[in-house]
């Protein structure tokens, strides 16, 4: 018995994923914040440039907003876990 996925038991061809970077840009970030709702999950990026050993103040300036569903945060939250285990194990644990 083979195992096979239902796309595949039923003969249908599974569609070819193609990353499109074309147009793709690359921000920095040093700081994330989540906020959220039934329907959504936002995260916002940015970056401060506390250089000081203890500041009145950071200013932290918002560049990106990205929305997602929480299906789609779900998914990314397992992504972001396999990615910082690998990184661990390739360079030390990662405290905080």
């Amino acid at each position: 018995m083979t195992d096979k996925t239902p796309a595949q038991a039923t003969g249908a061809a599974q569609p070819q994923l193609i990353w499109d970077d074309s147009n793709i840009q690359t921000h920095y970030a040093n700081v994330c914040n989540v906020m959220g709702t039934r329907e959504e999950v936002a995260l916002l990026f940015g970056a401060h440039q506390a250089w000081q050993q203890d500041p009145k103040e950071v200013r932290v300036k918002l560049s990106n907003r990205i929305v997602m569903n929480p299906y789609a945060a779900k998914r990314l939250l397992s992504l972001l876990e396999i990615a910082i285990k690998e990184y661990e194990t390739r360079y030390g644990e990662l405290k905080l």
